[in-house]
């Protein structure tokens, strides 16, 4: 395990002991092991995309990185910092946005939890002020800043609490689905917005989501943890290779017709003018679109991502087997 890494986990685990009823005044112990000798490391400036499904142990992992909470065994440091020791040190150093969990002040305006943020922080005035501006700009919140946090649409609230995160200034931003829920051109917006804050400032991030566009977009390198082991750390090509995982074209025609032959992919489901095409994630989409196009009376059509549990289920399932 190297310990160069910017964020280093050595052998971590994290286990819950959990009650359940077994009669009337009987109840069982049990431990649920959330992180099971999870170790890696991120070096400063990566964007590196952390999913598994739901369960898997991500969460728990951000809860330790943040010291929100304390491994059971194990070595953990954030920028030489151990979290749990250290957590108001550390709170100085990081950003963390959870898309289920909003950091604004629900009642108030806007503005207002960026100018408590501004004091909590004690973030000297010029640098608030230039960050605040910048974050405004580019996410596109002026409009906003008056507008109580509670009438605002997830979108926004969710770009409100990207901002909220980065007026300090952190090194490190977690971000725990950033995108969920949110439409097309707002994906578009925070997506950009953290490409550019990597690349104009190097800040590290950590991002969990469902939503392989996400990974695809922004980072050139994606772990996968499930049951709260580390089952892939690599790139996203070599995710999908090692899943074999497929996208899906859905074709809408002029009229019903029997189902389409197309090179490099299969018909998996018919329904009416309406065709389903699977193809190998890892293969661009373009050539089976151009050829649809030429050979056939095409009227619309779209391309589904696979979906990352499937992905991790058939990697596991093809563990199991060998």
């Amino acid at each position: 395990m190297a310990d160069n890494g910017f964020i280093s986990l050595e052998k971590v685990e994290k286990v819950f002991e959990v009650r359940r009823k077994t009669g009337f005044l009987r109840r069982e112990r049990r431990e649920v092991r959330a992180v099971d000798s999870l170790s890696f490391a991120v070096a400063r400036g990566e964007m590196v995309g952390y999913i598994g499904p739901n369960g898997a142990g991500k969460s728990t992992t951000i809860k330790m990185l943040t010291g929100i909470l304390t491994p059971s065994a194990g070595r953990l440091r954030v920028a030489g910092i151990d979290p749990s020791r250290e957590r108001r040190r550390l709170a100085h150093r990081i950003g963390v946005v959870f898309g289920q969990r909003t950091t604004l002040w629900w009642d108030l305006p806007l503005i207002d939890s960026y100018r408590l943020a501004h004091r909590m922080y004690r973030i000297p005035d010029a640098r608030y002020r230039e960050n605040l501006d910048r974050c405004v700009e580019l996410l596109e919140l002026g409009a906003l800043l008056d507008v109580p946090v509670r009438q605002l649409s997830l979108g926004q609230r969710m770009r409100g609490d990207i901002a909220a995160a980065l007026l300090h200034d952190p090194e490190v931003l977690y971000l725990d689905e950033p995108t969920i829920g949110l439409d097309v051109v707002s994906k578009a917006k925070v997506r950009g917005f953290l490409r550019e804050l990597n690349a104009e400032r190097g800040t590290t991030v950590l991002l969990t989501t469902h939503d392989l566009q996400d990974i695809e977009q922004l980072c050139s390198r994606v772990m996968v943890i499930d049951h709260g082991r580390l089952v892939y750390d690599g790139p996203l090509a070599g995710l999908h290779e090692a899943g074999e995982s497929e996208r899906t074209l859905v074709v809408d025609l002029e009229r019903e017709l029997p189902p389409v032959e197309v090179p490099s992919a299969r018909v998996v489901r018919v329904e009416g003018p309406r065709q389903w095409l699977a193809f190998p994630a890892g293969q661009s989409a373009a050539p089976l679109v151009a050829y649809l196009a030429a050979e056939y009376p095409l009227v619309d059509l779209s391309v589904r991502e696979p979906d990352i549990e499937a992905v991790i289920a058939k990697m596991y399932a093809e563990k199991a087997v060998s």
